[in-house]
């Protein structure tokens, strides 16, 4: 048999099988959130859903069958190509100038920027230290992914984009716990960070972020909140979510749209809270999308989704260490910590867990950037474990 045909056979199928069912599950729920409009772009979301994978399947195959080390040669240039993109950001999308425009394609660069990030992080981690004894050391490790993480981070929070720029601590912190840096170190980079942390509430964050904490602890703490304001969207969720039940509403069609308010509040249970616009329409499909899934199945698909989440970040851990060296177990830990990140900022801000910071739900949420960016990173993960018995 041919090396190619080899690596195909190699490849980890239970992973495959549970992103191709988290993918299909995105693709039905996307559907499902818009399909009640007529005459929307909206209504045409799955199937650009769908387009978007079927790019992202070539970037998953290409970066599955390709030995992962070639990022040595290509982390740095894609790290710098990041940086300069995210300083040349000109749309507004939802408050925040986070996006580029070139022609008719709108994308997110700060998708790439982490993604470029978790990968140079890797080849420094892992390549360095086999060249230069002197990056053994902890406190070096320490002084290099430092600025690598907060120079996009701090260009990302002045966008501002509070929730994008949190994945990059979280990037930091996997990649110090993973490269072997000493436990005490860490310990004393959590505790200056919780020093920082009032600082940067009270001078680094927009009105509207602050008020969106302040409403968070307000509605944990049940005390009056701006209904028709700022705590619109999470009171809605909640309602979605909470009246959904174990079966949830898309099993009763002949009751949905029958509605009834008082006060301000929803008092059918049958009624779908985001086919009536409750939920805005534009987040329901890419923020606000297991709200969608909540509400039309219930408590046993919000289990199911969890359950999925949960074996994909099992098998990512298993590969990871069963990587043949530190470069790929730096890649896979990497993507293991942006993806539990995405998962619990996303599910937490939509059940009250965290405030809203507007994080796509991995292989779910509806965005092109964000699907290519998520496959290439679990095609990488599949070289390291189709790759995990060749020669270093």
């Amino acid at each position: 048999m041919t090396p190619l045909f080899l690596k195909i056979l190699g490849m980890n199928w239970l992973l495959i099988l549970v992103t191709s069912v988290l993918l299909v599950m995105g693709v039905y729920s996307i559907h499902e959130a818009t399909s009640y409009f007529e005459n929307s772009v909206l209504n045409s979301k799955w199937y650009d859903q769908i387009k978007w994978i079927c790019i992202g399947i070539v970037f998953f195959i290409g970066a599955t069958l390709i030995d992962y080390n070639w990022i040595k040669w290509g982390a740095l240039p894609a790290y710098l190509v990041s940086i300069i993109l995210l300083l040349s950001t000109n749309t507004e999308l939802s408050g925040a100038e986070s996006w580029i425009t070139i022609g008719g394609l709108t994308f997110q660069p700060s998708q790439l920027a982490i993604i470029s990030g978790i990968l140079f992080l890797a080849v420094l981690f892992g390549e360095l230290p086999k060249k230069f004894p002197i990056f053994h050391n902890s406190f070096i490790k320490i002084i290099i992914a430092a600025p690598i993480t907060a120079i996009p981070c701090l260009i990302i929070l002045l966008e501002p984009d509070f929730g994008s720029s949190m994945g990059w601590i979280v990037i930091f912190m996997t990649s110090l716990l993973i490269g072997k840096v000493l436990f005490r170190y860490i310990i004393v980079i959590v505790q200056l960070g919780l020093i920082v942390l009032p600082m940067l509430y009270f001078f680094g964050l927009k009105d509207y972020q602050k008020e969106r904490i302040e409403t968070w602890l307000n509605m944990l703490n049940d005390r009056p909140v701006d209904e028709q304001g700022a705590a619109w969207v999470p009171k809605h969720n909640m309602i979605a979510i909470g009246s959904a039940g174990y079966l949830g509403k898309a099993h009763d069609k002949e009751s949905a749209g029958n509605i009834k308010i008082t006060d301000n509040s929803i008092q059918s249970k049958s009624t779908l809270v985001t086919e009536m616009g409750f939920v805005p329409p534009n987040v329901a499909i890419n923020d606000f999308i297991f709200v969608t899934i909540a509400e039309r199945h219930g408590f046993r698909g919000s289990f199911l989704l969890l359950l999925l989440f949960t074996v994909l970040l099992l098998i990512l851990t298993y590969i990871c260490y069963s990587a043949k060296d530190m470069t790929g177990r730096m890649i896979v830990s990497g993507f293991i910590g942006l993806l539990f990140f995405h998962v619990f900022m996303n599910i937490g801000m939509c059940v009250l867990l965290v405030p809203i910071t507007g994080l796509p739900l991995p292989f779910i949420s509806y965005g092109g950037t964000f699907i290519l960016m998520m496959l290439f990173m679990l095609g990488l993960c599949q070289s390291v474990w189709v790759h995990r018995n060749s020669s270093a």
